[in-house]
């Protein structure tokens, strides 16, 4: 269960099939929008330093722009070399045309 939440982003403001990342307290973070709904993880891949932002979303998973590993935006599982470190995923609610980020309370 999520602490606190966060307004990431207008629900619009993401076209199906589409990433968007922003940064929060010093960490970056994607939103994605599937035919599944809104989704959310770490914006930086766990293969390389590279934002996904600039990912190409494909159904409900994420390819990094960098070596093209893939993860399941759902669950943030890695799906394919050179990616083997599992992304971590964030709860999500969408509510008055607004998208939330669920995150733990702060340390």
């Amino acid at each position: 269960m999520s602490d606190r939440w966060i307004d990431a982003c207008a629900a619009d403001d993401i076209e199906e099939e589409d990433v968007l990342g922003f940064d929060h307290d010093n960490r970056a973070y994607c939103i994605y929008r599937t035919p599944d709904g809104y989704f959310a993880s770490d914006g930086i891949c766990t293969h390389e330093d590279e934002r996904l932002e600039d990912g190409i979303v494909i159904d409900n998973v994420i390819e990094c722009p960098l070596h093209q590993g893939r993860f399941d935006v759902r669950t943030g599982e890695a799906l394919s070399a050179p990616v083997c470190v599992n992304l971590q995923t964030y709860p999500v609610r969408v509510e008055n045309g607004r998208v939330y980020l669920g995150l733990p309370a702060a340390e």
